[in-house]
C-alpha cells in the first residue's frame, strides 16, 4: 500500500475559512482622537503626555497607518451610537529618566488615541510602597480611580531580573483585589508588552498574562515583547517629536496588538455585566442575604 503524506507541516487545511477584509480608502488618515476643543484641560495636561504638538501631526507615523477596520468599528459602534469613548488606564513601569517601557506606553496610547479611545496615562512616581496603612494616600487613590473608571488597561513593563520591575508590580499591588465578592478589575479587556535590555525575552509578558487572569481580566492573545529597547527609539530631539519607535517588525507588533485591543473592547464592553456575573458570586450573595434576614428576625422575635 503506498505511503500517502501531507506535506502540509503547518496543519493550515485545518484552518477556518476566513474572508479577507478589504481596506477602505474613505478612512485613510482619519483619526477619530478627542480635539482639544473638546477635551478637558485638566485632564490633557496631567493625563495625555504622549500627545505631540501639531507642528509634528503630518510627520507622525501614527497618523499614516492603515485601521479602517478598527476605525469603522468604533465610529460604527460607539460614536454613532452617542456611547461613551473606550476608557483606557496605561500603566508602565520604569522611573528612569529616559524610560523605554514609557516611551512605548507613549506610542501605544497614540495608536488607540488616534482610534478615539479616552487614554489616559498614570504616573507611578511617588506612589508609596504597598502597605496596609496608606491607603488615603493621593497617588494611591488616583490609581484606584483609575482602574474604576477604564474600560480596559495597557500594561508595559521592563524586564529586570528575567521579570517584571518592582515599580510596575506595586501599582498592581495597590489596585485592591476585591471589594466585597467583585475584584474591580473583573471583566476588563488587557493588553501586555514588555522591553528588554538584552535579547528577544517573554518572561514578562508571561507573568503579567498571569497577573491579568488573576484580576479577572481579559488579555488579548496578542502581546509585544521588544528586545535591545535603547537600538529601538530615535534620539529625544529627532524628528516626529524625538524618542519615537524606529520601523521594524517591533513596531508593527506594537500596532498590532492596539488594534486587537481596541476590537475586543469595542465587542466585550457592552456584556461586561455578563462577564461579571458568576454562579459562585450569586451563591454568596444569597447567603448573605439569608444571614442578614435571619438576624433581622432574630431581633423581631427579641421584641415581641
Amino acid at each position: 500500500m503506498a505511503t500517502t503524506t501531507n506535506g502540509d507541516l503547518n496543519n493550515t487545511a485545518a484552518e477556518r475559512t476566513r474572508t479577507e477584509i478589504e481596506i477602505d480608502p474613505a478612512y485613510h488618515r482619519t483619526s477619530f482622537a478627542i480635539p482639544a476643543s473638546e477635551d478637558d484641560a485638566s485632564i490633557r495636561e496631567t493625563y495625555r503626555p504622549f500627545l505631540l504638538p501639531d507642528t509634528h501631526s503630518n510627520n507622525d507615523w501614527i497618523s499614516h497607518l492603515e485601521l479602517s477596520t478598527t476605525l469603522k468599528m468604533v465610529e460604527s459602534q460607539i460614536l454613532k451610537t452617542s456611547s461613551d469613548r473606550l476608557k483606557v488606564l496605561v500603566l508602565y513601569g520604569s522611573l528612569r529618566q529616559r524610560s523605554y517601557s514609557r516611551l512605548l506606553a507613549y506610542e501605544a496610547s497614540r495608536i488607540l488615541f488616534r482610534l478615539g479611545c479616552d487614554v489616559r496615562i498614570y504616573d507611578p512616581a511617588g506612589l508609596p510602597v504597598k502597605d496596609d496603612i496608606r491607603h488615603s494616600h493621593p497617588k494611591v487613590q488616583e490609581l484606584r480611580d483609575l482602574s474604576k473608571w477604564s474600560d480596559g488597561h495597557v500594561w508595559v513593563s521592563p524586564e529586570q531580573h528575567g521579570n517584571l520591575t518592582a515599580v510596575f508590580k506595586n501599582q498592581i499591588d495597590w489596585i485592591p483585589l476585591s471589594t466585597g465578592s467583585v475584584r474591580p478589575t473583573q471583566g476588563r479587556t488587557l493588553a501586555i508588552a514588555q522591553v528588554s535590555g538584552g535579547s528577544q525575552s517573554f518572561n514578562t509578558v508571561n507573568s503579567l498574562r498571569i497577573l491579568g487572569r488573576w484580576m479577572r481580566m481579559f488579555a488579548i492573545p496578542n502581546q509585544s515583547s521588544v528586545p535591545m529597547a535603547y537600538k529601538q527609539f530615535t534620539e529625544e530631539d529627532a524628528e516626529e517629536g524625538g524618542s519615537r519607535m524606529m520601523p521594524s517588525g517591533n513596531r508593527d507588533r506594537l500596532v498590532d496588538c492596539m488594534e486587537e485591543f481596541v476590537k475586543f473592547t469595542v465587542v466585550m464592553r457592552p456584556c461586561f455585566e455578563v462577564f461579571g456575573d458568576r454562579y459562585s458570586e450569586r451563591v454568596e450573595r444569597r447567603k448573605k442575604k439569608e444571614e442578614e434576614q435571619r438576624l433581622v428576625n432574630k431581633v423581631d422575635l427579641k421584641e415581641m
